[in-house]
């Protein structure tokens, strides 16, 4: 371009213009399931027309490394500077535009390049030919996340009004890092719970869903699954043979509960938690829990053939009870759980605790709700750790 027709870099952009830019990051900052990559290049190419700039690019730490590298540019530039560029790995230091902006982690401009008496990086100034540079830190409170790094093939510093202009769009950038986190946060989550609670994984995304994560009271059927023998059989297999083993048999009875409506809270070495009517209602949870544990003794006993001819020997024992309890999300960010909470949860435990192998115990009252659809019978009282009174139980032998 002529140096006649150029616009001169201390020529602040219209407001219409900066409004518009502000709109347009915006805008992709906030939607939904927006490329981090995407926002940050409309970022640094506004960064770079605005303030009359001749290049820009944004920086961010590598991944598992401990340098920044280029992840948006806009402008034009020898090839060679991104040969070396690529290359370098800053530090804080006053040696490098970059390497100062990390120092002082403050928006820092070097007015001329060649009479800046710290400068040392002139083999990447040999391929870049600039003069007046800017570097413009991301902030998210006290930790630098990245940076924007501008400059002039001329000398002509940027005014304040850039500046500020600049450190915007930079805070910006976080929001939308931030906001990706955020959002990939949720789909971890939600990949977390969909497996064995997919209903409660679908709870994440409506502000219902969010008030019944939050915490809420329901009656349950809770179910607890504990296999026979484990101990034994971990003490002498291969640690990858235990492994293979549990995550056959998780598999087979997380698929089981999943397939009957109910929700895996957790999966606790040879154990395994579930509960039936939330978050999913189920009109007849009482039933479908019952059966549900009829279901995963037969297809355990169906592995359990395949065990012991390679020696193991493993049985389950399962305990289900019915009761009101407090459910909702626990755990935390980036492990996160739905689970339930009172004494049909603890009865539950305890039940399984003393079944034998291939054996199914309710408790007294969900037993009066099912003996119509399934055959059951009485088993002596049970003395049960946290209960001060022996506890009444029943073994279900089938359907009726």
């Amino acid at each position: 371009m002529a140096e006649g027709s150029r616009r001169s870099a201390t020529d602040e952009a219209a407001p219409a213009d900066v409004l518009a830019a502000l709109g347009e990051v915006i805008r992709a900052v906030s939607s939904s399931g927006f490329e981090l990559d995407e926002v940050l290049q409309t970022l640094v190419r506004h960064a770079v027309e605005l303030s009359r700039a001749d290049f820009g690019n944004v920086l961010r730490p590598a991944p598992e490394d401990d340098y920044f590298q280029v992840v948006a540019q806009h402008g034009e530039v020898n090839k060679g500077y991104w040969d070396i560029v690529v290359k370098n790995k800053y530090v804080p230091d006053r040696g490098s535009m970059i390497g100062r902006t990390l120092l002082e982690k403050r928006p820092v401009q070097i007015r001329d390049v060649l009479e800046d008496p710290d400068y040392t990086a002139w083999d990447v100034h040999a391929a870049g030919q600039y003069r007046t540079m800017l570097g413009v830190p991301m902030m998210r409170g006290t930790e630098l996340i990245g940076l924007f790094v501008l400059w002039r093939y001329r000398v002509e510093p940027f005014t304040e009004q850039q500046v500020s202009l600049l450190s915007t769009f930079a805070d910006q950038a976080v929001l939308a890092i931030d906001n990706l986190r955020l959002f990939q946060t949720i789909e971890r989550q939600r990949t977390e719970l969909a497996r064995y609670a997919p209903e409660a994984a679908e709870l994440m995304s409506t502000q219902a869903g969010a008030e019944l994560l939050a915490g809420h009271r329901r009656e349950i059927t809770a179910m607890f699954v504990d296999l026979r023998g484990f101990t034994s059989f971990a003490e002498s297999a291969e640690p990858e043979e235990v492994l293979g083993v549990l995550r056959e048999y998780h598999a087979s009875v997380g698929e089981i509960v999943v397939g009957d409506g109910g929700s895996v809270e957790h999966f606790a070495g040879d154990g395994l938690m579930a509960f039936f009517n939330d978050p999913r209602k189920l009109e007849a949870h009482q039933e479908i829990a019952v059966q549900s544990a009829i279901e995963i003794r037969d297809k355990f006993g169906q592995l359990a053939l395949g065990w012991h001819r390679r020696g193991y020997e493993l049985g389950l024992g399962i305990g289900l009870a019915v009761g009101f309890a407090t459910l909702g999300r626990i755990g935390f960010e980036g492990r996160f759980d739905y689970g339930a909470v009172g004494n049909v949860v603890i009865l539950a435990s305890r039940l399984s605790d003393v079944a034998a192998a291939a054996e199914i115990l309710v408790s007294q009252r969900l037993n009066a709700v099912i003996e119509t659809e399934f055959e059951t019978e009485p088993v002596p009282d049970q003395e049960l750790k946290g209960f001060t009174k022996p506890i009444q139980a029943f073994r279900v032998i089938g359907r009726r």
